[in-house]
């Protein structure tokens, strides 16, 4: 699955090179492909999710996953500045040939290098059985597992404020006075930063004795803390510290997570599990992109600009573009807190702390 996955995402790319060599490259083409290698990707994580499982003795799961985190900040980090340098000095062409060497060596690795063992004492799923009878049963296991199921609706919440976060973010940043394209690049870059902190940390670290409690506390101080800061901040130094700050513990939940849900999923049933899991827990992303954008533009600045100087609106996130966005992050702070505060407190989640 994984291996088919990759070159069908690699097919695409070698698709965009021909449309654009041709002369035909249009922006629908890139959403097509785009849509493509997203569809590729959620076929193939559930089953890299259970290739993982089987290769790693369950002592290694909170490390590999520190570490799984660290390649994934490497790549933000590094790959506009590799790709930038690259266009500049070879162009489009070569980034392609570079794009598809690195799929050869992942697909060869993958292949031939890496031997995923079959599951002990695992039923084998019959040739004829449907996809619907697949998902249900992933859907069943979740229902008859509350804790699991109230942790993925967890994330799914918070992923809804955190993606209605991304949607604003950049826009408040090249609005505000004292924002730029400049200070838009450094805050990313600081965010890449602290994930790298987060996931050489998350790594290093010994098992805590309470995962359920690292999950909320390490959300809880993200939310309070980086969504504060850019509603009252003015200046690149407040947003980049807010960006540290909000990032760090997120590669060390992350991880925690991931050790959670490997332990408590049976192995014969973490393929259909993770994909219903995924479907539940990141639905809410696009959702929060379209709110973001629509409460930015068509409730949050118009309310601000219709506050008169004295206003205590304009007091608190100040005047002008990007101030909307700024009242917008206080909302979404307290949206955060709440719901951490909330699932902090549901006895499923914490239910799992028992095995």
């Amino acid at each position: 699955m994984m291996l088919a996955c990759d070159t069908l995402a690699a097919f695409t790319t070698v698709v965009m090179l021909i449309l654009m060599r041709s002369g035909l490259l249009q922006i629908w083409h890139l959403y097509l492909i785009n849509v493509g290698n997203g569809l590729m990707n959620t076929v193939q994580q559930p089953a890299s999710e259970v290739a993982v499982s089987r290769i790693l003795p369950k002592k290694y799961y909170q490390k590999v996953g520190g570490m799984r985190y660290l390649a994934s900040s490497l790549n933000s980090i590094l790959s506009p500045i590799l790709a930038t340098a690259v266009w500049g000095i070879a162009g489009m062409d070569v980034i392609v040939g570079i794009d598809l060497c690195t799929f050869v060596v992942a697909f060869w690795t993958l292949a031939f290098g890496i031997k995923i063992p079959e599951g002990e004492g695992e039923e084998e799923i019959p040739g004829h059985e449907k996809l619907m009878d697949l998902v249900k049963e992933g859907v069943g296991y979740l229902k008859r597992e509350r804790g699991v199921f109230h942790l993925i609706l967890f994330l799914a919440s918070i992923n809804l404020v955190a993606s209605i976060y991304e949607a604003a973010f950049p826009a408040m940043i090249l609005s505000r006075d004292g924002g730029s394209e400049r200070a838009l690049g450094l805050v990313n870059a600081v965010i890449g930063l602290s994930t790298l902190a987060g996931s050489i940390l998350a790594s290093l670290l010994k098992a805590p004795k309470s995962r359920v409690r690292v999950i909320c506390n390490c959300l809880l101080f993200s939310m309070s803390t980086e969504n504060f800061m850019l509603a009252f901040g003015r200046t690149p130094l407040i947003w980049c510290m807010g960006g540290f700050l909000g990032w760090i513990a997120i590669p060390l939940m992350s991880s925690n997570l991931d050790v959670i849900l490997r332990l408590r999923i049976p192995a014969q049933m973490q393929g259909r599990v993770y994909a219903v899991r995924n479907s539940l827990q990141f639905f809410t992303i696009p959702v929060g992109y379209f709110m973001g954008g629509l409460l930015v533009d068509q409730v949050f600045e118009p309310v601000m600009a219709l506050q008169s100087k004295d206003s205590i609106l304009i007091r608190m996130f100040g005047s002008g573009k990007g101030s909307g966005a700024a009242f917008l992050f206080f909302v979404i702070a307290f949206a955060g807190v709440g719901v951490c505060l909330y699932f902090r407190r549901d006895q499923q989640i914490w239910k799992l702390e028992k095995e």
